[in-house]
């Protein structure tokens, strides 16, 4: 059954009675994520966030149809484009999260607007004070930042310090024949909540899905003239050991570490608030790496 189905026969259809039809699913699906509501892919598995997602749009479209497709939200979902849907206003400064944020969008990178939803932010060279460092190697000179949105304000709720980066141990004794892996700047919905390690194994950001990496195989720290790969490398999200500041130790070869316990215990505490997560079985996070000097360089703090 398709939406002109139910258009045409005036048919009233429950959000709960959705999944029973696989094709009526995968198409309000292809449609939310056409008009850039819904994440992911239409594998007519309409669950929460799937319903969330219609939810939305009915607001958006000011459809008075709650908790059913009727003839009005049928329409509107067959004929609506993107550019129909009244954007979130968002309310930027010049404050840090401000920039990461206005970047984000100059890269045509996701930003997620709406309330309780947590964009997952790592800025390579650049301390939690917002100032740039020389981003030397083997060191935790990068930031791990959440940044949330209420009411179209962006505001960091939560920042550490990190690595980005493998340390020395692994950039010059690597566990792939290849070379250490380095990630690729970018956005990548790749991470789910798991266990990370096997000596001291503790909740973590587990990679999932693909993402690409420079072989730093020349062992010089830095990505130019390196090879690129994109697959499943088990680049997880964990923590640091507590180790030094300037000793990224045996912490890295290639993951997105934050340097201290607490501070990752903080971390995964405030992304499983997010609402995605809380009504989606085996919710796949997305994360950007975004280099610290490019940011400033094209929004500079006044």
């Amino acid at each position: 059954m398709k939406l002109q189905y139910l258009l045409q026969n005036n048919i009233n259809w429950e959000f709960s009675k959705i999944n029973e039809d696989k094709e009526l699913a995968k198409q309000i699906q292809t449609r939310l994520i056409d008009l850039g509501i819904l994440e992911g892919s239409a594998d007519g598995a309409f669950g929460p966030i799937s319903k969330l997602a219609l939810t939305k749009f009915q607001q958006l479209t000011k459809t008075n149809e709650p908790g059913y497709i009727g003839s009005v939200t049928a329409r509107h979902l067959i004929q609506v484009k993107p550019e129909d849907l009244a954007q979130p206003v968002l309310k930027l400064g010049n404050d840090l999260a401000s920039r990461i944020v206005k970047y984000m969008l100059a890269k045509k990178y996701k930003v997620f607007t709406y309330s309780q939803y947590y964009n997952i932010v790592y800025v390579e060279g650049m301390n939690t004070s917002g100032t740039l460092n020389n981003d030397a190697p083997n060191r935790f000179n990068d930031i791990r930042t959440v940044i949330a949105f209420e009411d179209g304000v962006p505001k960091i709720v939560g920042i550490w310090e990190a690595t980005t980066e493998p340390g020395a141990k692994y950039t010059y004794r690597p566990m792939n024949s290849k070379g250490a892996a380095r990630i690729h700047f970018g956005q990548y919905k790749a991470w789910s909540v798991g266990i990370h390690g096997n000596s001291n194994p503790h909740e973590a950001l587990i990679q999932v899905g693909p993402v690409t990496v420079w072989r730093d195989l020349n062992k010089d720290f830095i990505r130019p003239s390196d090879r690129n790969e994109t697959g499943l490398f088990g680049i997880n999200q964990h923590w640091g050991y507590d180790f030094p500041k300037n000793d990224i130790g045996v912490a890295s070869a290639g993951c997105l570490v934050g340097r201290t316990i607490q501070g990752h215990r903080q971390f995964m505490t405030l992304i499983k608030r997010d609402k995605r997560y809380l009504t989606t079985s085996g919710y796949v996070f997305t994360s950007t790496i975004i280099p610290g000097d490019d940011l400033v360089k094209s929004f500079p703090a006044t």
